[in-house]
C-alpha cells in the first residue's frame, strides 16, 4: 500500500480532474481551516465538506458521540468541497491523511485510483444494507471504497396553482409526451413552462443526466440515437417557448429563483431546495423526472461517502471502522441524514424518514431510481465525458449545432 507505485499514482492524478469531478450540486460552500493529524493515539481526525456546521452544531455533536462510543476523541476539520479534494491528495503525498474522510461521491473513484483510499474489505465495513445503486458511486475496478452517508438527487417541483389554471392534472404527467403536452397547456394559459440549469459546467451535465439516462442512453455513447432524442427534447422546449433561453446560463440557484417567482409550472431541482420551497409562497408538489416512455428516470446522485484513507499505522483502522459504522448505520444514520437534509442510503432508514415526513416520499422514490455519475465503472473517465456533454448541450441549445452534430462531436472528443 505504501509502495513507489502508489506515490507515482498520487503524483500522476491531475488536480484538474478533481476540480471537474467535484459535484456542483447540493454540497456545502464556504471555507474551513486546515489542520494536521494529532499524534496522540487517542485522537482521530475527521475531514468533512460541511463548513456550514460549526462547533456545537448537531453534526459536530454527532461526530463527538461516535468518537465517545469508539473510546477516542475527534479532531474535526471542515473544508469547502473543492478544497477538500485537493487537500486530501496533498495529505496523502505527505503521509498525513485523516483517519476518516467524508468526500463528494464523484471524487471517490479518483482518490481510489490514486491509491489514497482503503477498500471496505480492508476495513471489514458492512455494506449489505446500503442500496446498490447508491453504493455503485463508490466502486471502482470491482472494489468498494466507502459507504454513502446519504444522497440527494433531482426531481420536478411543480406549482399547483399554475397547473390548475392551465387545466393540467399532475397525475397525467407520466412520460415525455405527456409532460410536453402539459407545458403546451401552460404556455397557452399565459404562464411559463419549465426551468432548469443547462450552464456549461458540471451543473449542466448533472441536470441533463436524468433526461439522457431516461432516454435509455449510456455515457459511453453520447451520440446514440437515444442521447440525441434527449437533447432534442430540451432543444424543442426552447424553440417552442416552453423553457426560457436563460437556461443556458442558469445555475441551479438562479433556475430556482425563476421558479420561485410563481410564473413557472415546473422546475428541475434538488432536495436541497426543500426549505426554499416552503418559503416560496405557493403550493407546490414534487414528482420524479419521468423517463421517455414512462416510469422514473435515473437521476444522478449527489451526496458524500464516508471513507478510510490509507494510513502508515494500520492499527488505526479498527477504530476508524467503528467511527464509519457509527455514522452510517442505525439510529445514527437517521440523525446524520436528518442533520444533513439527505435521503438515507438504506431502505430501512428511508422508510423511517418518510414515516416522519410524508413530503420526503417522492424524494425517496427518486433516490431509489438514482444512479451515480461514476457508476458503470466509469471512474476517472466521467469528468471528461461530462465536460463534452455540457459543451454539446450548450451548442445545441444555443443553435450553433444540431443535437445530433453536437453529440457526435462530443463523442469524438471523448475518444
Amino acid at each position: 500500500m505504501h509502495s513507489i507505485s502508489r506515490q507515482r499514482r498520487l503524483t500522476v492524478v491531475a488536480l484538474s480532474t478533481l476540480a471537474v469531478a467535484v459535484s456542483a450540486t447540493a454540497c456545502s460552500s464556504g471555507s474551513g481551516s486546515s489542520g494536521s493529524k494529532d499524534a496522540a493515539g487517542g485522537t482521530y481526525t475527521v475531514w468533512d465538506p460541511y463548513p456550514q456546521f460549526a462547533k456545537g452544531s448537531d453534526w459536530a455533536k454527532l461526530l463527538d458521540q461516535c468518537g465517545t462510543k469508539a473510546g477516542v476523541k475527534i479532531k474535526r476539520t471542515a473544508f469547502d468541497t473543492s478544497d477538500l479534494a485537493t487537500k486530501t491528495l496533498l495529505a496523502a503525498q505527505q503521509g498525513n491523511s485523516p483517519d476518516v474522510l467524508i468526500v463528494d461521491n464523484p471524487v471517490v473513484s479518483t482518490l481510489a485510483e490514486a491509491g489514497v483510499l482503503t477498500t471496505t474489505d480492508d476495513n471489514k465495513l458492512d455494506t449489505s444494507k446500503t442500496d446498490a445503486n447508491l453504493l455503485a458511486a463508490g466502486q471502482s475496478g470491482g472494489k468498494t471504497y466507502g459507504i454513502p452517508i446519504g444522497a440527494n438527487t433531482l426531481a420536478l417541483y411543480y406549482n399547483k396553482e399554475v397547473l390548475k389554471k392551465a387545466g393540467v392534472d399532475i397525475s397525467s404527467v407520466k412520460d415525455w409526451e405527456s409532460l410536453t403536452a402539459a407545458l403546451a397547456k401552460v404556455k397557452k394559459a399565459g404562464k411559463k413552462g419549465i426551468t432548469f440549469s443547462a450552464i456549461g459546467t458540471e451543473e449542466g451535465s448533472f441536470q441533463f443526466l436524468p433526461w439522457f439516462w431516461g432516454s435509455g442512453a449510456k455515457l459511453t455513447a453520447l451520440d446514440s440515437a437515444q442521447g440525441v432524442t434527449a437533447l432534442s427534447l430540451w432543444k424543442g422546449w426552447l424553440d417552442k417557448g416552453y423553457a426560457p433561453n436563460s437556461v443556458l446560463n442558469n445555475t441551479q440557484t438562479t433556475s430556482w429563483q425563476e421558479f420561485a417567482s410563481g410564473d413557472y409550472a415546473f422546475s428541475e431541482n434538488g432536495t436541497w431546495q426543500l426549505a426554499n420551497a416552503k418559503k416560496a409562497g405557493f403550493d407546490y408538489g414534487v414528482i420524479p423526472v419521468p423517463a421517455a416512455e414512462g416510469g422514473n428516470a435515473a437521476a444522478p446522485t449527489g451526496g458524500e461517502f464516508v471513507t478510510t484513507p490509507v494510513q502508515k499505522d494500520s492499527a488505526r483502522y479498527g477504530t476508524s471502522q467503528k467511527l464509519v459504522t457509527c455514522l452510517t448505520s442505525g439510529d445514527a444514520l437517521y440523525e446524520t441524514d436528518t442533520t444533513l437534509s439527505y435521503v438515507a442510503p438504506t431502505s430501512e432508514v428511508q422508510d423511517k424518514q418518510v414515516a416522519a415526513n410524508a413530503a420526503l416520499k417522492p424524494w425517496a422514490d427518486a433516490v431509489r431510481a438514482a444512479k451515480g455519475r461514476t457508476s458503470d465503472d466509469l471512474g476517472t473517465k466521467y469528468p471528461k465525458i461530462s465536460e463534452q456533454m455540457w459543451k454539446a448541450v450548450q451548442s445545441a441549445l444555443s443553435g450553433s449545432k444540431s443535437p445530433k452534430d453536437a453529440l457526435s462531436e462530443a463523442q469524438l472528443a471523448v475518444k
